[in-house]
């Protein structure tokens, strides 16, 4: 930590939807899941709100939060609930913000990365600090909730410039504070022949292009990730899927490093204004290139990165031939792949994440702190 600092007493607040565990359910909950670790890591007093079955999770029952109970695995959704989810939430989010309020003084701060909107709320609810990062395009629910907050001393955090902009239009202003990995775990790979795509399996992350992409380059490609959506993933993918294209399903951190590393070239296929885009900073980090649709924030990803390209969003044709020149070039100079990797460290390591974040939380911490700090009598 910050040296000359008191450890920070910090309540995460984890979306609700799936567990933070490997293999994540997709880049916000490994974000989330890589905030809680290195917060602990550093000395600071974390305590987790997230969906049952996270790491990570306390013996408080209040901050343990539902998850989906879908009749039939077919129907899960990365969109929708299943009946009476939506109300158990909510009620679980009041049961938090109760138990918060009885315990406001065991904490400086509530570090807030979930999509539903009450956590915004406490701020004023449990009159404590609330630090809220926004992951995602403006959600409704919770441009009303930062509306009940704007008098309050509530802080934003966009994980991209693209994401903060869109959010300003709404009226919700945010500093500009990226995602970082940890380059630790996500290693130099020595490349390959096959090209690979990594990340949830939806129509807006569009893998079924990037199989388009493959094919118009005659290259194999290898899909990694959790089904998102089974009928988009029965009627676009399996039908793809054959001699140039194979799908090995979710794979935990390690075993996704090993499969990105030892590929030729990552795509990257958004068809939605994508927040910021891990999977970017996952492969470069490997030292393998990156070929993607710029969309959103994947141009500030992909900002000064070697090895990297940005086409048009769609252009599959666009997409190939860049990939494949990414591709060429790893054969050309062996040594590219240690320099995208060198770049991607300088740009996206979380050690270069963690005075920051600490400056940031303990900055908004400041009247929970004050309040804990015993006076000075003379």
């Amino acid at each position: 930590m910050i040296r000359g600092q008191r450890p920070l007493r910090v309540l995460v607040v984890a979306p609700s939807r799936y567990p933070l565990r490997q293999p994540h359910a997709g880049g916000l909950e490994a974000t989330v899941w890589d905030r809680v670790r290195w917060l602990r890591a550093r000395g600071h007093d974390v305590t987790l709100c997230a969906a049952e079955g996270s790491d990570f999770l306390d013996e408080v029952p209040e901050f343990h939060l539902p998850t989906p109970a879908w009749k039939r695995p077919e129907l899960a959704s990365d969109t929708e609930y299943p009946l009476g989810y939506a109300d158990a939430v909510d009620a679980a989010f009041d049961a938090a913000r109760d138990r918060l309020i009885a315990d406001r003084h065991l904490f400086d701060v509530v570090d807030n990365h979930s999509l539903h909107p009450a956590p915004i709320r406490w701020n004023v609810e449990a009159d404590i600090p609330v630090i809220t990062t926004l992951h995602t395009p403006p959600l409704q629910p919770l441009l009303e909730a930062a509306a009940d907050v704007a008098d309050a001393s509530h802080r934003f955090l966009a994980v991209s410039q693209a994401t903060a902009r869109a959010w300003s239009v709404e009226g919700v202003d945010a500093f500009v504070f990226p995602n970082g990995i940890d380059t630790d775990q996500w290693t130099h790979g020595a490349g390959g022949p096959s090209w690979v795509w990594s990340g949830r399996v939806v129509p807006e992350k569009a893998p079924h292009l990037a199989i388009e992409a493959a094919r118009e380059a005659g290259a194999h490609i290898v899909l990694a990730g959790r089904i998102g959506d089974v009928d988009y993933f029965e009627q676009e993918i399996v039908p793809r899927l054959g001699v140039h294209a194979r799908y090995v399903g979710p794979l935990r951190q390690p075993d996704l490093c090993r499969l990105v590393g030892s590929s030729a070239v990552a795509l990257v296929t958004p068809m939605w204004e994508e927040p910021f885009g891990l999977v970017i900073a996952e492969a470069l980090a490997t030292g393998t290139p990156v070929a993607a649709f710029d969309i959103g924030g994947v141009s500030e990803v992909l900002a000064g990165m070697p090895g990297s390209a940005a086409v048009m969003p769609g252009d599959v044709v666009a997409l190939a031939r860049a990939a494949a020149g990414l591709a060429a070039e790893g054969v050309r100079d062996p040594l590219s792949r240690a320099r995208t990797r060198q770049a991607a460290v300088d740009q996206h390591s979380l050690a270069q994440r963690y005075r920051e974040v600490e400056r940031v939380l303990a900055h908004v911490a400041q009247p929970a702190i004050a309040r804990r700090v015993p006076a000075v009598s003379w």
